[in-house]
């Protein structure tokens, strides 16, 4: 009576693996006793053996069944092979004492084997940092990323700079893109940078300062002033048609010259009328659309494209690497009008998704308790207020506490290098020395640096009211210079020295108020706007990766 199916599979799969053992360790095809003993099938397929037949030496194998040994050395044919399971599976080696496993790719769902990329990310003073990332890896997770490797202060403000220094352009990547994307359709000389944008969510608080009524035609329309929230809802939400309008000068295909036209950016793309200002359907032509084409800032200047101003920008389609003929130039005629344009492109293209991704610090700060300190470094979180006043030390758990005790600890160092430079100090840390020294340490100084590099400065980190810097004057070695801007104009205010009963001093306003530093000057006009048009809120940094 033949086996079952079952146990005619496990018989040769117990046949087959003796076999194999065999012929892999004898030239001659022969089963000596010796190699059959020493050689054991492996512990796992031990399950698949637990037949009667396992116990039975392998030579009686052709003598307990009907003789037919051609029909035993010869599997029957295979089953067709069932659909793969969901579930990993093995696939098993035997050869010789070796035994290998192979694992199919795993499903794209599966963290454990997913692919990683390299990506490599440039900061402002040339250094690069390699990171690998998974295929969905988003910039704001990058950024966060490098925050945390380069120990630097999380405020929301760093961003991914898309860089094509063959082109001469350069865009902040959303927060939502996907970087491995970004970079597939970059060439080899583009790059990723990494710094800061205070500007990236600054239309969200400030709408009214980003798009002046005279170039939205909604608010013309409606004869009278605009809520703040209305006027983002209505490019928040895609059941409504927004519309930007006004001049620009394009630049025509293949040649240097300049041509001011009359556009509209409308949720379907950017048109330009071919006959004055008239928007009828006729007159219109299509310039770009959104959908595939991302809007850049032209970075080389007006002389090398011979532009009629500096404001200018570009819309680049996703697939163009290296062409320059496929790039739209456009120029604008002042910083709020580009401004304005280059927003509103974002705000048409992503819509609701950027209100979501600027959303997402806020509410992660609402959900912090009141007194948790900002995310910072791990270093400095080790940090903690300690007061020394009485017998022991203790720790000051208390976050107003331990402010108030720095300010007091601060007037107290004030108070005391005044007194020793009275009396004077045979140490080379002279108070009055220190003083002139201590704030190259800070992140918004920046040495001696040109009054160009400062403006480039600003621009790239967006021009917000409050965003500032202070730099060694060209001038006067001595002074100083604070670069601030408002209104998204950058204005220069020198801080010129002045000493009194032997001690130097730094002042705004020729002396009417004094600082024994530049770190106290600024403490206080971040608080206080005293002579300048708004208070410092925003320092412009440069971190080092």
């Amino acid at each position: 009576m033949l086996p079952s199916t079952r146990r005619r599979g496990r018989l040769s799969l117990s046949l087959s693996v003796s076999l194999s053992l065999s012929l892999s360790l004898s030239p001659s095809h022969s089963r000596p006793s010796s190699a059959t003993s020493s050689l054991q099938p492996p512990s796992f397929l031990l399950p698949l053996l637990d037949s009667p037949c396992q116990s039975v030496p392998p030579s009686l194998f052709l003598t307990s069944f009907p003789p037919s040994p051609v029909l035993l050395l010869v599997p029957p044919p295979p089953p067709p092979p069932p659909s793969p399971p969901p579930s990993l599976s093995l696939s098993l080696c035997v050869t010789g004492e070796r035994l290998s496993v192979k694992m199919p790719s795993c499903s794209p769902d599966c963290c454990l084997f997913q692919a990683v990329e390299i990506v490599k990310v440039w900061s402002e003073d040339g250094a690069g940092k390699v990171v690998e990332i998974p295929a969905d890896m988003t910039a704001r997770d990058v950024c966060q990323l490098l925050v945390y490797k380069s120990h630097c202060l999380d405020d929301n403000a760093w961003t991914l700079v898309e860089h094509h220094p063959a082109l001469g352009l350069e865009r902040c990547l959303e927060d939502h893109e996907l970087v491995v994307q970004v970079q597939a359709s970059m060439n080899s000389d583009s790059k990723f940078l990494f710094r800061k944008n205070y500007a990236k969510y600054e239309f969200f608080r400030n709408p009214l300062n980003f798009f002046p009524e005279q170039m939205v035609a909604w608010c013309q329309e409606s004869d009278g002033s605009i809520p703040q929230s209305q006027l983002l809802q209505n490019f928040l939400n895609s059941s409504s048609c927004p519309e930007i309008q006004g001049y620009l000068y394009l630049k025509e295909p293949g040649r240097k010259s300049w041509k001011k036209l009359y556009m509209f950016l409308r949720r379907s793309g950017l048109y330009l009328s071919t006959k004055g200002t008239s928007k009828e359907p006729r007159h219109l032509q299509l310039l770009s659309d959104l959908e595939d084409s991302n809007i850049f800032t032209i970075i080389t200047g007006r002389k090398l494209h011979n532009a009629p101003t500096d404001f200018q920008f570009c819309i680049k389609p996703s697939k163009v690497t290296s062409d320059c003929k496929e790039l739209k130039m456009l120029c604008a005629e002042d910083e709020q009008s580009r401004t304005c344009w280059m927003t509103a492109f974002r705000l048409l293209k992503y819509g609701i998704v950027l209100y979501q991704s600027y959303n997402v610090p806020q509410q992660r700060k609402s959900n912090l308790p009141p007194f948790t300190a900002p995310v910072r470094s791990v270093s400095e979180n080790s940090l903690v207020a300690m007061d020394f006043s009485g017998r022991t030390g203790r720790v000051i758990d208390n976050p107003v506490e331990a402010q108030s005790a720095a300010v007091e600890e601060g007037q107290t160092w004030r108070k005391r290098s005044q007194r020793m430079n009275v009396l004077g100090s045979p140490s080379p840390l002279h108070p009055s020395s220190l003083s002139t020294v201590i704030h190259r340490t800070q992140v918004w100084f920046h040495g001696r640096i040109m009054r160009e590099e400062a403006h480039k400065m600003i621009i790239q980190q967006g021009q917000v009211d409050g965003l500032f810097l202070l730099r060694d004057s060209q001038s006067n070695p001595k002074a100083f210079v604070l670069t601030l801007c408002h209104h998204q104009k950058i204005k220069h205010f020198q801080i010129l020295p002045c000493e009194e009963d032997g001690q130097v001093f730094f002042s705004l306003d020729d002396g009417a108020t004094k600082f024994t530093d530049l770190i106290h000057l600024v403490e206080f006009y971040q608080l206080n706007r005293g002579v300048l048009p708004c208070k410092l809120k925003h320092p412009c940094t440069a971190v080092a990766l």
